[in-house]
């Protein structure tokens, strides 16, 4: 890849890094209501504390241990997602964020985004100009789709109880 144009491309994206980890976190943080809450804290709690350490050091994605936890976790992500759009597939009755396993779904598919885009970054740790360009798009998409979420009172109406109560 081309170096990113501008000596402000390391500092953008550590910034990325810096959000995705706080959305990583967040989103860990509301699986407290969830029936399977252990399962989908460690989901997003991985990625939260390996984004993190890009954010502080983005020469960590070299790192022989960085690269086998993200790329065990990109791969469980990836397993699971498939099984959970062949579910949505056969069962969806409604738009895919107004099923709960779309959301999951979403949300695996975010993380497992994210992750192969900071996998990628090892042999140049801030990107080219096309990979900070999706890194700024990607680290915005999950609390734009928050946002939206939040205000959309017809979606929220069709959330289970565990649902409602998280933030």
């Amino acid at each position: 890849m081309a170096p990113a144009a501008g000596p402000w491309a390391r500092g953008l994206w550590r910034g990325c890094n810096a959000l995705m980890a706080v959305f990583f976190a967040l989103a860990a943080f509301v699986q407290v209501n969830d029936p399977d809450a252990e399962l989908w804290v460690v989901v997003y709690t991985i990625p939260a504390v390996l984004t993190l350490l890009v954010g502080l050091n983005p020469l960590v994605t070299g790192s022989f241990v960085w690269k086998m936890v993200s790329t065990v976790h990109i791969l469980f992500c990836m397993v699971w997602a498939v099984g959970l759009a062949y579910h949505l597939l056969l069962h969806a009755q409604q738009s895919i964020l107004h099923e709960e396993e779309g959301r999951e779904l979403s949300g695996l598919v975010i993380v497992t985004v994210w992750m192969s885009l900071g996998h990628c970054s090892s042999k140049n740790p801030v990107g080219g100009s096309k990979q900070l360009a999706a890194a700024i798009v990607i680290a915005l998409f999950p609390f734009i789709a928050w946002i939206y979420i939040y205000i959309d009172k017809e979606m929220r109406s069709s959330w289970p109880a565990h649902c409602k109560t998280a933030i």
